[in-house]
């Protein structure tokens, strides 16, 4: 089946099976490696995009549901929400291993864009369900209010 997608600003056609996961659309087909394969099973983030400035779990997310709706991914050029947090994740040195931090980074560009001043209990609930093996969830909340007071 054929798909017109939007990624990153760029327009995509892909024919491809529609029961295919958006994460496996990205790595695999468009070699956009900076969505991460976890879990497999939506429970962890890694693989978290934006479809619209919705955070969604990229391997629970069929092409097909789609539609025609805007992909972010971590590699976009032109968020600037995305590349704000990025600026102050370097910042506030959160990333140690750093297998989830694209996937965190999502999560928070969608909290971002529907709240500019989260506190710290909106912070944690928002990104309750993106798991850090490293423990890095101090740093995330910091950088993630350092980006909010900038604006």
């Amino acid at each position: 089946m054929s798909f017109k997608i939007k990624i990153n600003d760029k327009n995509y056609n892909l024919d491809i099976n529609p029961d295919t996961p958006l994460l496996w659309v990205l790595r695999d087909h468009l070699n956009l490696t900076g969505t991460k394969f976890g879990c497999g099973v939506g429970q962890c983030g890694a693989c978290t995009v934006l479809l619209e400035d919705e955070a969604v779990r990229a391997c629970q997310t069929p092409i097909s549901m789609v539609g025609d709706k805007k992909i972010t991914t971590i590699e976009t050029k032109t968020d600037k929400t995305v590349q704000k947090l990025q600026k102050f994740w370097v910042q506030e040195d959160v990333v140690q291993c750093g297998y989830c931090q694209s996937g965190q980074i999502m999560n928070a560009a969608s909290l971002v864009k529907t709240n500019s001043k989260p506190n710290d209990e909106e912070i944690i609930k928002a990104m309750d369900g993106n798991i850090c093996r490293c423990g890095t969830y101090n740093k995330i909340k910091t950088a993630i209010k350092a980006a909010t007071a900038e604006v």
